[in-house]
């Protein structure tokens, strides 16, 4: 049934979903939120490991082989995001709203924004203060990199969307240039609080504070 304006409907996974698995339902359930079949959606789930290379990306920000990565158990996946390389796997909450866009504001510029004040509200709700880094997309604290945002919008509908970083093996950060930023670094809410929270509660910290945001 047609939703109702600014009906947002969340689907969570508990277990990680593959990379291009989760690329096809988010496509499906975008082409039917197109449609008016479903409501907005926010998706909630990690993935196994993998790196992904959005729009603009280049191979040589991958600083190993594919045939190397595979070997780590890391899968490299094309992605129609705006973006460079960036790297899921588990420990790792990712986030892709399915958005229609006519509901709020056209502007994809306002949407990226909205994204960021998302994640800094739910970063608050851990004591920490999320920055912006001016010419770049995404959150900061400290100087490091801990929420990548990497969107995707079709007939003004949203798509792929954030990860943060919770608790992800950070070593495999070190296999490529993240975001093709080099001279930036990465963290995550372990290394930030000592201790990491469980994936689950912060995803509902996140869906809180976006439905404050969006809904």
């Amino acid at each position: 049934m047609p939703s109702s304006p600014r009906t947002i409907e969340t689907l969570r996974f508990p277990a990680p979903v593959p990379y291009a698995e989760a690329l096809r339902l988010q496509i499906a359930r975008r082409d039917l939120v197109e449609q008016n079949l479903a409501p907005n959606t926010l998706i909630l789930l990690q993935h196994p490991p993998a790196f992904t290379l959005g729009r603009k990306a280049h191979d040589s920000n991958l600083l190993r082989s594919r045939d190397e990565l595979a070997n780590l158990g890391i899968e490299v996946c094309e992605a129609d995001r705006g973006g460079d390389v960036t790297y899921h796997g588990p420990g790792q909450l990712v986030a892709y709203p399915i958005l229609r866009l006519a509901e709020w504001r056209l502007s994809v510029d306002w949407y990226l924004r909205q994204l960021e004040e998302t994640i800094m509200a739910a970063l608050a709700h851990y004591g920490l203060r999320g920055e912006r880094l001016a010419g770049f997309t995404g959150v900061w604290v400290q100087g490091a990199k801990v929420a990548a945002i990497g969107i995707g919008v079709h007939r003004w509908v949203t798509y792929h969307g954030i990860a943060i970083n919770v608790d992800p093996n950070m070593e495999h950060w070190g296999l490529i240039v993240p975001c093709g930023i080099p001279d930036k670094p990465v963290t995550s809410l372990k290394r930030l609080l000592a201790h990491a929270p469980p994936v689950d509660e912060v995803a509902q910290v996140f869906e809180n504070a976006f439905r404050t945001h969006f809904a």
